[in-house]
């Protein structure tokens, strides 16, 4: 898509372009709602939140999630907004899109917040395109325990190609995060089997650390 050189100068106050350059608009938004429902957009945020803090100390990690990845250089229609990401070998900053052919680093890990609307998206055109990067671990999950057979699916890239994992338990060892994803039967939590112990949701963080003052 072009954008014609006069009204790119006067939006963005760029110097003029050279002779025949174009430029490629890239959207940051889909127009799409960022989650159905609260439990998809609270269960979201705090997969975003409890592995930021996770790799807090990680200057090469970055987790993002309801951001549009574009992986086509000059096609803004070869988008994708995955529900969590996370990009190992990318630097830790804000970012409004997410290039591929800039950042070279392909997700590592997706998530996908299924749901009656989306799961059939989730596990067709996403899974293929996932599967199509390189993305080497694809966990899709259903918070209402309605759109998919099994609440929890998990797929690991082997040779190119995803794989079903066995969900062993309602729990599964995420390689490349070095943590348990598990379903607890209400909802989806991130275990840490060095501390053997859940990370923390904003809300469990906020009571500990009031618990922390009142003792002092």
């Amino acid at each position: 898509m072009s954008i014609e050189t006069s009204t790119i100068e006067s939006q963005t106050n760029l110097p003029p372009l050279s002779a025949g350059e174009d430029v490629v608009f890239y959207p940051e938004t889909d127009g799409e709602p960022m989650a159905e429902t609260d439990i998809h957009r609270e269960l979201m945020n705090h997969f975003i939140e409890a592995l930021k803090i996770y790799f807090q100390n990680d200057e090469n990690v970055y987790v993002t999630g309801n951001l549009l990845l574009y992986f086509e250089e000059g096609n803004p229609k070869k988008s994708v907004a995955s529900d969590v990401m996370i990009c190992f070998g990318a630097e830790k900053k804000l970012r409004r899109i997410y290039k591929l052919w800039e950042e070279k680093q392909t997700p590592q890990v997706v998530f996908e917040i299924s749901s009656t609307s989306t799961w059939r998206e989730d596990l067709s055109r996403k899974y293929s395109l996932y599967e199509k990067l390189g993305v080497k671990e694809y966990y899709i999950y259903d918070p209402e325990y309605k759109a998919l057979d099994e609440p929890l699916l998990a797929y690991h890239l082997i040779e190119g190609e995803f794989v079903k994992a066995d969900v062993g338990k309602k729990r599964i060892f995420s390689p490349t995060l070095h943590l348990e994803i598990v379903d607890t039967g209400e909802d989806l939590r991130l275990f840490n089997p060095n501390t053997k112990e859940f990370l923390m949701t904003t809300e469990e963080m906020a009571a500990k650390l009031k618990e922390l003052e009142n003792k002092k």
